[in-house]
């Protein structure tokens, strides 16, 4: 843009300086300018488009990354979700298996809990009974003692009338 504004002010002062010319040499020179500012514009106009395919060309090559990029991501994103899934399912199988022990165990628990209140009471029954059992056999023992003294008192009475007889 520069050089193109020196190229014009050169043209305008040499219009001047060549005045006291001819008006051909003039005209040659102007025509000269203008062919060398067109030039000039062009050459730049070219840079200007190569400078914007370089650029067309690396915005290309970012896109075509971002899109691989894009595509890695998604395959991450559907192979983490195919981890998620299954492991999902196999907590979701076990929590309902448990929720199904879990009912079961209840009625099975008030069962035992009756049948250790009924152990509970027979035990202490039966060692109610056995207690009473010791203290009746106890009881017998005494009577059998005492029962046996008698008899050998008895006994020893009548061996001493036996013995006063004779």
């Amino acid at each position: 843009m520069q050089t193109q504004q020196l190229q014009v002010h050169k043209i305008r002062s040499s219009g001047s300086i060549n005045y006291s010319g001819s008006v051909l040499a003039m005209e040659d020179k102007d025509e000269e300018m203008s062919r060398s500012a067109l030039n000039s514009f062009r050459a730049k106009e070219e840079e200007i488009e190569k400078k914007k395919m370089e650029v067309k060309e690396k915005v290309q090559a970012h896109l075509g990354r971002v899109e691989e990029e894009t595509k890695r991501l998604a395959e991450i994103r559907e192979e983490l979700e195919g981890l998620a899934d299954p492991m999902r399912k196999d907590v979701a199988i076990v929590r309902k298996k448990i929720d199904v022990i879990n009912r079961e165990l209840k009625p099975l628990g008030m069962s035992c809990q009756k049948k250790e209140k009924e152990y509970k009471e027979a035990l202490d029954a039966f060692n109610e009974k056995n207690k009473e059992k010791a203290q009746l056999i106890t009881k017998l023992m005494e009577l059998v003692s005492e029962s046996e003294r008698q008899r050998m008192k008895k006994l020893e009475e009548l061996s001493k009338n036996i013995e006063t007889l004779q």
